[in-house]
């Protein structure tokens, strides 16, 4: 017998834990960078919500292989803008070179697949370092992956949860 509802039910079965994963990866983000940082903890939230959204998967193994882009990308990203904003305040020139430098060695060290979240990582660290001057670079960087990784976590965490009630959690 044909389900009329499946077409909603399996996209209810997307739908749902992308957004269970995108709230408390906002909540939890802005709230720990609001501890730090206050002024930038909504951007924490919406950095967060970011990742998660970008991290699962239909599958809790594409979500776990997305991770480990967004987390090597994010780090790689953290790095080179925390450098660069260590010596250098925010200008578009900067800016275009370190997402160039950061590209550049992505490629060069032949992990192309993470420059694009590892150049990502670096305009949202070179914006909020724009619009708050008074956040140090370093934590800036550690905050940012720190959200990152926030909303990895939960990402992996309901496309797990996602495959338990399909009845196949890998």
């Amino acid at each position: 017998m044909k389900r009329p509802w499946a077409p909603l039910e399996q996209s209810m079965l997307f739908s749902l834990p992308l957004a269970l994963t995108a709230c408390p990866a906002y909540a939890i983000g802005s709230h720990i960078t609001g501890w730090f940082h206050a002024p930038s903890a909504e951007i924490g939230g919406l950095w967060s919500a970011i990742s998660g959204i970008v991290v699962f998967q239909a599958s809790p193994k594409a979500s776990i292989s997305s991770a480990s882009l967004r987390v090597v990308g994010t780090a790689i990203g953290a790095i080179f803008c925390a450098i660069y904003l260590y010596f250098f305040e925010f200008t578009l020139y900067g800016f275009g070179l370190t997402i160039l430098l950061t590209a550049w060695v992505c490629q060069m060290t032949n992990i192309p697949d993470h420059a694009r979240l590892a150049c990502i990582t670096v305009a949202v660290i070179m914006v909020t370092e724009a619009s708050n001057p008074d956040l140090d670079s370093t934590l800036n960087a550690s905050l940012r992956f720190g959200e990152s990784c926030i909303g990895t976590a939960l990402a992996i965490f309901f496309s797990y949860l996602r495959g338990l009630v399909k009845g196949h959690p890998g």
